[in-house]
């Protein structure tokens, strides 16, 4: 028998308790095996029971789980199955720069322990096109050995064109899957596919049918409804329960919002709706890669005789191939370049945009700030926000709002109308799938750990055992067959890795820490001239002050500095006055005095020159 772990608060079976944001944990064996924000000074995460694990001796023949990204954070999505020496992953996806994460581009996957045994990946399965399943496919790719990849059409389109852009990037192994298709790698994964309503065509769940049980793993998903309000997929999901399915990974990111999800029907007729009431242009900004509806956009500005006008980069590649593909119809001189947009009357006019987000590159935020030469904010201009907010980037749009209306734009946002359905199932939805389903173990994923631990009370709702139901986080490894399911006390490294420019993975905490401390308390330069013979200071030392101070307002504390380091000098015999020792002690010593009269601590850069 299998010792089980002790039980968390919730009662659900953890190899930790709930996760405090801003925490940076080890494995057992030293190495960072839970991803976490970096701690900025927070306190550590505090120990949980010991994880359930095997007794002394016994090897449980049964498949090793092991999530990377994507249980912790909104994004980088990646995971992995393990069965003896075959290898099947899914989803390589990014995740998008946070406040503690001061200049960095994106946040991937950490594959430390995949890249030793690259030979053993029998195939990659990439669920759907959004960055935060895919975006971190051209750079961990070429180290994985480039194994085959099984997606959809439309994804493998979006991941080839995305590979192109990088010029040392393998040339992709795609084999194109659909809805029904049966794909058999190596001697132990047998996959069966379907499919799944989302925000972006082409969306897709897998069957897993090992020889010790059969493991369903769920994409970002939703239910959509009909015009009764009768759910639609229902049957394609009690199908797959047929099959016999022992074990769960669901969506868990919209595992608190209760109710059903939100037509896409009815977004689509409240845009409809608002468009005809508007007046002048309408500029509608929303994610590039949610398809679905930018097609049913198209259509509705055909309907109403406004030609569309598309701006940013990433939404023109995205909407020119599904225009290839035939997911998006537009008939020919409807989408028009954004030069010829004064060739039109305001109210025959509709941009679609990038930048909902409050991105600083983004095409919307590029018209905001007039660097768009076609596109600027007129007065009566109907902004439409028909997307949600990314976690983290609240205040960002709320300056775009701001700004948008101080130019007299008009601001229609979610909140205010239903024009934005998620892509990611509520309370209701989540507990009907796991119904069909009806799966004897489940394993929460994609989300922080409250949306996760929520979901885990969305599947005890429905008549799972509590100690059914396991929450992990990313670097754990969990051990699943038909008798049993528990995480491991094992862990892989799973900390961040970024990308920084043409860097990635050389920012390590200690820089993100002094960015940081740079953006918080200042800097600091102090130059110290001595004689190289007499070890005196030979001039008053120079203070240079970024972010910290207002030098010609601060005499009285630079002349307290200065005092204080001739002080330092004077006590240190010349035979010990070695340049990085002098450093050292005054990047301590003046840190501290510093912090006792303005309670702050900059960055000290001491500089020692010896003449």
């Amino acid at each position: 028998m299998i010792e089980k772990e002790k039980k968390n608060s919730s009662g659900y079976y953890s190899a930790r308790g709930p996760v405090r944001r801003g925490s940076l944990s080890r494995g057992p064996s030293g190495s960072h095996g839970v991803s976490r924000r970096p701690s900025g000074g927070r306190p550590p995460l505090a120990r949980a029971p010991k994880a359930a694990q095997a007794p002394e001796g016994e090897a449980p023949d049964a498949i090793r789980f092991i999530p990377l990204g994507g249980l912790g954070e909104i994004g980088r999505n990646m995971a992995y199955l393990e069965y003896k020496n075959e290898i099947l992953v899914f989803d390589m996806g990014l995740q998008f720069p946070e406040e503690e994460t001061p200049g960095i581009d994106f946040i991937i996957p950490n594959i430390t322990s995949l890249e030793a045994k690259k030979q053993n990946i029998k195939g990659v399965v990439l669920t759907h096109a959004h960055y935060d399943h895919i975006g971190a496919v051209p750079y961990l790719v070429g180290k994985l050995g480039n194994p085959p990849i099984y997606t959809s059409k439309l994804t493998r389109a979006i991941i080839e064109k995305r590979q192109a852009e990088f010029t040392n990037a393998p040339k992709l192994n795609v084999t194109i899957v659909n809805e029904g298709d049966k794909v058999k790698l190596g001697d132990y994964f047998d996959l069966e596919f379907f499919g799944m309503s989302h925000t972006i065509p082409d969306n897709i769940g897998t069957v897993v049918k090992t020889p010790v049980g059969n493991i369903v793993h769920f994409s970002d998903f939703r239910i959509e409804y009909d015009d009764k309000g009768e759910a639609k997929g229902l049957e394609e999901l009690r199908r797959v329960g047929k099959m016999g399915i022992d074990c769960l990974m669901i969506d868990s990111t919209n595992a608190e919002e209760s109710g059903h999800s939100l037509s896409e029907k009815t977004v689509e007729k409240n845009l409809e709706e608002l468009f005809k009431k508007a007046e002048g242009r309408i500029i509608l900004a929303t994610f590039s890669s949610m398809l679905t509806r930018l097609g049913e956009i198209i259509k509705i500005a055909d309907k109403l005789g406004r030609k569309v006008v598309i701006n940013g980069r990433s939404m023109k590649d995205n909407i020119e191939i599904a225009q290839n593909l035939g997911y998006i119809k537009a008939r020919k001189g409807l989408i028009i370049p954004a030069e010829e947009i004064n060739k039109h009357k305001d109210n025959e006019i509709m941009v679609l945009t990038t930048g909902a987000q409050g991105e600083s590159t983004a095409g919307l935020m590029r018209i905001i700030n007039g660097d768009n030469r076609n596109i600027q904010i007129k007065p009566g201009d109907s902004i439409v926000f028909s997307s949600s907010v990314i976690p983290g980037n609240e205040r960002s749009v709320q300056a775009l709002k701001d700004n948008l209306s101080r130019q007299g734009a008009i601001v229609y946002h979610s909140k205010i109308i239903d024009i934005h359905a998620s892509g990611h199932a509520p309370k209701e939805d989540l507990r009907m799938a796991m119904e069909s389903i009806n799966p004897k173990f489940v394993i929460p994923i994609h989300g922080y750990y409250f949306m996760r631990a929520t979901n885990a009370q969305n599947a005890a709702d429905v008549g799972i055992p509590r100690e059914n139901v396991l929450l992990m986080d990313n670097g754990q490894v969990a051990l699943i067959n038909r008798e049993k399911a528990y995480v491991s006390a094992e862990t892989v490294p799973a900390f961040y890795v970024m990308v920084d420019g043409l860097g990635v993975g050389d920012v390590q905490e200690v820089v993100l820490r002094d960015r940081r401390m740079l953006a918080q308390e200042g800097m600091l330069v102090i130059i110290v001239t001595l004689d190289r013979q007499t070890g005196q200071v030979l001039k008053n030392p120079d203070i240079i002050s970024r972010g910290f101070i207002y030098l010609k307002e601060s005499q009285e504390i630079l002349n307290d500095i200065r005092k204080r380091i001739r002080g330092i000098v004077s006590r240190i015999p010349r035979r010990d006055q070695d340049p990085d020792y002098l450093k050292t002690v005054f990047r301590d010593q003046i840190s501290q005095f510093i912090y006792t009269k303005t309670y702050r601590r900059p960055m000290i850069l001491p500089v020692v020159i010896e003449v």
